[in-house]
């Protein structure tokens, strides 16, 4: 079962969301903060750096947007140049280029952005000039993906391309033409603002946390929805109202005197799931180290001895922290490479389980995670799409 919980506090609003009664994942909107991914700007190129076939794009922000060939080239495979041309011969110094951010800027480095626009909807994703149609991974019936990709191809125009996200599965074409037919409204007022506008500047925002939750997290399979806030109540249902009139009923005011995020123990979680050292149900723990250039987690037996064989007790070690690793990653909002140390398993067998269950958690995750598989060093390795 799926609880979504959501909190206003001291101008801050945060939301949780718990499978089971488990939390996986917490967003927070605070007054001062404001996101950047997703975010659409009219920057002007400062400088272009052949060896790197990269450029640096002054977006008004305190440091500069790196932006990559790759980025610069048609997002449709079949429409680039079988070699990749200079940077110099696409971008040059005090040119105007409308890009999106895809990274926030973080430490030292600024945004990473691109020329491969995306806007998400409530059922598809809008892809001006990509020139093809997709349906999601996670949509798992064939027949369905089928008439998924047949009614895109029927609603798209010329350069247009669609991405049917996972939600769109069961959905009437009637549907997924408003949805789109928004996107293409919004992605007109975006033309007409960047062919207006003095570079740098901001055109584009993507929505705040409460149209997000609406947008993204509150589906069928959410069967509560508790807000603490009479004005978060009447504005969260209101936006339901708009694409899912069922599922505002189940936005519901809690009266109670003790704060929702100590009432389903979430205050407790959030600062547990943070510590380096998380421990595991039968006494192993994981220990969770971030750099700059990936997530390393390393398993442990820890205060678990077993009772049967050693191999037994690794393997329920493994287990439990295949369960507990993709949680992790949806809470923490781990991206990039992500490796896992394993305890080290005799039994081919075994490694098997750990990865089918590894694999059975991370569907559940909204951000594209890629398992790789294992190293020649039995490590695991993962790839999370940053957002």
């Amino acid at each position: 079962m799926k609880q979504l919980i959501v909190s206003c506090e001291a101008a801050s609003l945060q939301a949780a969301l718990l499978e089971d009664r488990k939390l996986v994942e917490h967003e927070a909107q605070h007054p001062s903060e404001t996101q950047r991914a997703g975010s659409i700007y009219i920057g002007r190129v400062v400088n272009v750096l052949p060896g790197m076939q990269a450029a640096f794009v002054d977006i008004g922000l305190d440091k500069n947007a790196f932006l990559y060939i790759d980025d610069v080239l048609p997002v449709n495979m079949q429409k680039q140049p079988k070699t990749k041309p200079p940077i110099g011969e696409l971008l040059q110094p005090g040119q105007r280029v409308l890009v999106q951010v895809v990274k926030e800027p973080e430490g030292s480095k600024g945004a990473r952005v691109t020329t491969h626009y995306s806007i998400p909807g409530r059922w598809l994703v809008y892809m001006p000039g990509a020139g093809y149609t997709a349906v999601s991974r996670k949509i798992e019936a064939e027949e369905e993906k089928v008439r998924l990709k047949q009614v895109a191809d029927n609603l798209r125009c010329g350069e247009e391309g669609l991405i049917l996200r996972t939600v769109s599965e069961g959905r009437s074409e009637e549907e997924l033409r408003r949805d789109l037919l928004d996107l293409r409204e919004l992605w007109t007022v975006i033309e007409q603002r960047a062919e207006a506008g003095a570079a740098p500047a901001s055109i584009y925002q993507d929505l705040e946390l409460l149209p997000r939750l609406a947008r993204d997290v509150i589906t069928e399979d959410v069967l509560e929805i508790w807000v603490d806030d009479e004005a978060v109540r009447a504005e969260l249902q209101g936006l339901l109202r708009q694409r899912s009139p069922e599922l505002a009923a189940r936005v519901r005011l809690d009266g109670g005197d003790t704060p929702l995020f100590e009432r389903f123990g979430i205050a407790e979680e959030l600062s547990r799931s943070q510590r380096r050292k998380m421990w595991l149900p039968s006494g192993g723990y994981l220990v969770i180290d971030p750099t700059e250039a990936l997530t390393v987690i390393d398993v442990n037996t820890g205060r678990f001895t077993g009772t049967s064989s050693l191999e037994q007790t690794v393997f329920r070690t493994n287990m439990e922290a295949a369960a507990e690793i993709p949680r992790l990653l949806r809470l923490r909002n781990l991206r990039g490479i992500i490796i896992v140390d394993f305890i080290d398993m005799e039994q081919s067998a075994h490694r098997d389980r750990v990865l089918e269950c590894m694999a059975e958690a991370v569907k559940k995750d909204r951000s594209k995670t890629i398992l790789l598989g294992w190293t020649k060093l039995g490590l695991l390795e993962i790839t999370r799409k940053r957002k």
